[in-house]
């Protein structure tokens, strides 16, 4: 590698500081973008979000080792942060080191990488070429060269759609107004926009629990608000996850919750239903979700708002003059698929790996953190902070360190193995080892 040139940490959430941070260790020269007004843009859209994991694996080691030597006070490792807390009190203090905050290059949306005088084609010479970055700051746009540029930009931004399809419906985008992703502040910025409403939350994940309570508890000082839980599993206990068993409690506690709440018929659930399309009635405003149901045609009607919480997949789109790879139904890094997998075992759960899994095609390119993962709703944040930590060593010729990939997190309280495609017991070890499903600590960017 060319150490003259610096590597590209492309992204400013918790993963990409972390890569930044080890970065910063091995004394290698950096840049990172981020495209928001600040580092943990994403997270702070999900602010009002407790998340599930404790500090304890919310903080990457190196980061940890620089804030402390700065005089910073760490948090208490068992507390929960929301994503409130991880933005000020971890992120926000480590963007401001000096070995880290002249290297930041924040509204700064980078918009294409490819090699110098190089497209994806040309052979070559190819791995001796440096990266090169274009990107838009502040209405100007730029231009850097790399070494090496590691991708973390997550998928948080890129929602999934509402429909089974995966495709974007044309009632979906005309009516837009009506629908949010995600996990909405009912509480507090968006109160008054679903309080007394009939709203409809679309999704199985911990993320739609989480908009659920929230509802619920919007419910309570507002009677008149109406819930409907559409789901596309065939039974809605499905969704409840590992509940006591669950190695994370507060997570296992949200799937407490939720199953009360509709067994107490707080919450009308639509299940299986399968949706295509929303329409208006232009008299009443009102919306009518459009879909299947045990095979006949079927109807949600008289919505005033949707909240889509179905996932999310990741935006390739700036790396296209790039040799890449990425398997071809979940997007994820190739050699994570099997392990990944939601049709194969619903643990959601993986082995520890690092830069040997992560290799691209293309020499010193790697797709780290949850976009690593594609659209398998599972990851954690230790588990991207490993990743990264790998990574560095390889970019530095660590290999050794590179290899010795470890990782300890806690039991996700469920697992289950399809018959339908063979899984060696060792190829599996995540499936009923110790890992967590990604919104296990807070949205799957967590």
């Amino acid at each position: 590698m060319n150490n003259q040139l610096p590597v590209a940490i492309v992204g400013g959430g918790p993963v990409a500081l972390a890569a930044a941070a080890q970065l910063v260790q091995r004394n290698l020269p950096f840049v990172l973008f981020e495209k928001g007004p600040n580092v943990g843009a994403s997270v702070l859209s999900w602010k009002h979000v407790r998340m599930f994991s404790t500090w304890e694996f919310n903080i990457d080691p190196a980061a940890k080792e620089l804030l402390l030597e700065s005089g910073w006070i760490a948090p208490n490792p068992n507390d929960l942060p929301t994503g409130h807390d991880l933005v000020e009190l971890y992120l926000k203090p480590l963007s401001q080191l000096g070995s880290i905050k002249p290297n930041l290059f924040l509204n700064a949306e980078v918009t294409a990488v490819y090699r110098k005088d190089m497209d994806k084609m040309k052979t070559l010479g190819r791995e001796k070429a440096p990266f090169i970055l274009e990107y838009n700051q502040d209405g100007m746009t730029g231009k850097v060269e790399a070494s090496a540029v590691i991708d973390a930009t997550g998928t948080w931004l890129s929602s999934n759609p509402m429909t089974a399809s995966g495709k974007i419906s044309s009632g979906e985008l005309k009516y837009g107004e009506h629908i949010r992703y995600g996990i909405p502040d009912i509480l507090d910025a968006d109160y008054r926009k679903y309080a007394g409403k009939n709203v409809a939350v679309i999704g199985s994940g911990h993320s739609a629990i989480q908009s659920l309570i929230l509802l619920h508890q919007l419910q309570q000082h507002e009677a008149q608000t109406q819930i409907h839980w559409i789901l596309r599993k065939q039974q809605v206990d499905e969704a409840f996850g590992g509940g006591e068993n669950d190695g994370l409690l507060a997570r296992g506690e949200l799937g407490l919750k939720a199953n009360r709440f509709v067994h107490e018929g707080k919450v009308e659930v639509h299940t299986p239903f399968l949706v295509q399309e929303v329409r208006q009635d232009h008299g009443t405003r009102k919306l009518t979700l459009i879909g299947q149901q045990s095979g006949e045609q079927a109807e949600i009607p008289h919505l005033d708002e949707i909240i889509v919480a179905t996932g999310s997949r990741p935006d390739f789109s700036f790396l296209s003059e790039l040799r890449y790879t990425t398997d071809s139904a979940i997007e994820c890094v190739p050699q994570l698929a099997n392990l990944i997998d939601p049709n194969i075992h619903s643990c959601g759960t993986v082995r520890p790996h690092g830069e040997a899994e992560l290799q691209q095609p293309e020499k010193n390119l790697y797709i780290v953190g949850a976009k690593s993962y594609g659209r398998a709703p599972t990851f954690l944040l230790a588990t991207g902070y490993e990743q990264v930590r790998s990574v560095v060593a390889a970019l530095a010729g660590d290999f050794v360190a590179a290899r010795e990939v470890k990782l300890k997190l806690p039991q996700t309280g469920v697992c289950s193995v399809s018959k339908k495609r063979s899984i060696s017991v060792q190829a599996a070890t995540g499936c009923c080892g110790p890992t967590v499903p990604a919104s296990g600590c807070g949205p799957k960017s967590c």
